[in-house]
């Protein structure tokens, strides 16, 4: 009979651990921050090639694997929250649109796919998929697809399933191959931070 998967820490309660009497006011705190997180990942657009690429998948696996599943699931779904009630937190907004009109669009599929990574990659921080390079490249290889895998249906319903890879997948592959080396080099670099300093 196998036993049940090891837990481990997630990064955030490793940096703030807390007592039962402040828990509540830690969750409000981090799914504040991380929301607030999704948002400037948002409108901050780098240039790059073939297309300009944005940092909320980034963001939203970052905020997983560092917050876990539950609490980064609840960040990333407060985001878009705040973006469904009409809040100008969505990238290009408040110009390309607000609302449920934004989420109905063409991106619509990407933005559910974030909060879903973020709780795939964070059950995956917890069996400590974060703490080395590779096994965080596969993590965050697998909540990306997630998030690519929403997107793509959606964007399939509304242009056609012959247009959806390169309209929706080929010209994103060389930002999403940097934004996953980079998260998967920050979380285990944290995780060595915080062990240098407990020794």
């Amino acid at each position: 009979m196998r036993g049940r998967a090891t837990t481990h820490p997630t990064l955030i309660s490793a940096l703030w651990p807390t007592g039962r009497q402040a828990e509540a006011l830690r969750w409000i705190l981090l799914v504040v921050g991380g929301s607030l997180l999704m948002t400037a990942s948002a409108k901050i657009q780098v240039p790059f090639w073939p297309v300009p690429m944005t940092m909320q998948p980034f963001a939203a696996l970052v905020i997983g694997a560092a917050f876990g599943p539950r609490l980064g699931f609840a960040a990333v779904a407060f985001y878009l929250l705040q973006g469904a009630v009409g809040l100008p937190v969505f990238a290009g907004g408040p110009e390309k649109g607000i609302g449920l009109a934004y989420l109905a669009g063409p991106t619509g599929g990407y933005l559910i796919g974030f909060p879903l990574a973020a709780w795939v990659v964070g059950m995956l921080a917890r069996r400590g998929w974060d703490r080395t390079f590779g096994r965080a490249v596969v993590a965050f290889l697998i909540g990306d697809a997630v998030i690519f895998l929403c997107g793509m249906t959606w964007l399939g319903m509304l242009i056609g399933a012959d247009k959806v890879l390169a309209a929706g997948l080929l010209p994103f592959l060389p930002g999403e191959v940097l934004k996953i080396t980079l998260a998967a080099v920050l979380l285990p670099a944290a995780w060595r931070l915080i062990r240098a300093r407990r020794d």
